[in-house]
């Protein structure tokens, strides 16, 4: 079954609740740089509980932690009704589908190219950026310069640095 979609309003943070247990690990300093420069442009996704009554975020708990650090008093919050199980897969989604997404480099860096070198509350930095554009070039070794089969390559022990041929 699908969560029931209830409406969006804005919520006064201190009623809002965080997700037990969110395994999600956010860069919270760059989430209020973006909150600093932008706002809160998109939703939270709240899971509304009746009895007793709460608001728990399922989607968005770093940018809650960073409009409450950068001093917002409401967030936009897009209101579900779930089960238990439902809002586990919501808050597993949330987190996992953009880590599994990949970007067109050629489109990622004419998009960055538009911002004049102010990456300010992209998470990007003119370091990624010159990565992005001019990354490192890799020299694969001559094929007859690489070992044979039958040749040992030394190896160094991580634990007292000693160099073996195994």
């Amino acid at each position: 079954m699908a969560v029931e979609m209830l409406g969006v309003r804005d919520i006064d943070i201190g009623q809002l609740t965080l997700f037990p247990g969110n395994a999600r690990r956010g860069q919270l300093d760059e989430i209020r740089k973006s909150v600093r420069r932008l706002g809160q442009y998109r939703s939270v996704v709240v899971r509304v509980i009746n009895e007793p009554p709460a608001f728990v975020v399922l989607a968005g708990n770093h940018t809650i932690q960073a409009m409450q650090a950068e001093g917002h008093q409401t967030a936009h919050c897009g209101l579900i009704r779930c089960t238990d199980d439902e809002a586990r897969r919501v808050n597993l989604s949330d987190n996992r589908l953009s880590d599994i997404s990949t970007e067109d480099p050629d489109q990622l860096a004419e998009l960055l190219s538009y911002l004049d070198d102010d990456y300010d509350g992209t998470g990007w930095t003119a370091e990624d950026v010159s990565k992005l554009i001019d990354p490192p070039h890799f020299t694969p070794t001559p094929e007859d310069e690489q070992p044979g089969p039958s040749e040992k390559l030394p190896a160094t022990c991580p634990s007292c640095g000693v160099e073996f041929i195994p």
